[in-house]
């Protein structure tokens, strides 16, 4: 019987992730288009509450009997302080990290926001190595290294003139996410369910955005209530894929398959909105390929548990 490596379901899992997130910057993009411009905080919070309910749902199922109480009372001792710290340390960068993305998005062009959003995977590697003791050898950062060069390509990013400040918060939101899919993989090292922690995460980020939104509310449409539903399905399959990504393989093993949500991100700015890749755009998309097959053929074939 055929068995997918654990290396090869973390493949999948954050390439399935990457669809998710691809998906909710588009609606996210697409919400403004249908009424007035909407706040990050709001659209942080819609993308969240969406998110929290669909996490609720499965891990609600995922518990035999009681629900999610019972379940909550079966995993939060199980953490101990160190894992607790973990998990609001996870929760407090991913929500940082996504409120400097959304911030980028209103104020530069797509494209090099999510270019920005895109280093994350060299700082899960980072972090990775400095607090969990997974190295990376020099052909896995050489592959990684062709990854950015290509999303490069792609967004054609620059730090000069009044986009300077959003730049690098963008930047800031990569960093932030790098960190928080570190504590990621060191709360499913400990066995934490992927649901749990996307609960977690979902209404730590929903009551962060509250005090935000309560001082600057914008009525919504329906067209961009439904739009931003979208956006937090979107962010659900993102996190979910995400979570079990790093949970079956390590950073250094998967983390370039996070790059692509460009290749995804292309083709749903072609459909939505017209947006045809020039030809620095291509070779970049090759360049995300290259790197991927290389980074997966760097890695160490460890496929036991992790």
């Amino acid at each position: 019987m055929f068995r997918l490596s654990g290396r090869a379901k973390g493949a999948l899992a954050m390439t399935a992730s990457a669809f998710g997130f691809a998906a909710m910057g588009a609606c996210v993009r697409l919400a403004d288009d249908f009424g007035a411009p909407v706040s990050s905080f709001q659209k942080s919070f819609f993308r969240n509450v969406v998110a929290l309910a669909i996490s609720l749902f499965v891990f609600a199922r995922s518990v035999p009997a009681g629900g999610a109480g019972r379940g909550l009372r079966r995993y939060l001792p199980r953490l101990g302080r160190s894992g607790s710290w973990l998990l609001l340390a996870r929760s407090v960068i991913g929500t940082c990290g996504i409120f400097a993305n959304f911030y980028a998005l209103s104020h530069v062009p797509i494209a090099e926001a999510q270019t920005l959003n895109k280093t994350a995977p060299f700082f899960t590697v980072a972090f990775a190595w400095m607090f969990l003791g997974e190295k990376a050898c020099p052909r896995q950062v050489l592959a990684l290294l062709a990854a950015f060069a290509g999303v490069t390509l792609v967004a054609k990013p620059g730090f000069a003139g009044a986009a300077a400040f959003p730049l690098f918060i963008g930047l800031l939101g990569g960093a932030c996410a790098g960190g928080a899919y570190a504590c990621l993989r060191a709360l499913r090292r400990r066995g934490v369910p992927p649901a749990f922690i996307v609960l977690f995460f979902s209404a730590f980020s929903c009551l962060a955005s509250v005090p935000f939104i309560a001082a600057d509310y914008t009525p919504m449409t329906v067209s961009q209530t439904l739009i931003l539903f979208g956006a937090g399905v979107g962010a659900a399959v993102g996190q979910f894929g995400i979570t079990a990504a790093y949970g079956f393989a390590a950073p250094r093993e998967i983390a370039v398959y996070d790059y692509s949500s460009i290749l995804f991100a292309g083709v749903l700015g072609f459909a939505l909105f017209g947006q045809v890749p020039d030809a620095l755009s291509f070779a970049g998309f090759a360049l995300v390929v290259f790197a991927a097959l290389r980074l997966s053929a760097a890695s160490p074939r460890r496929d036991g548990p992790h």
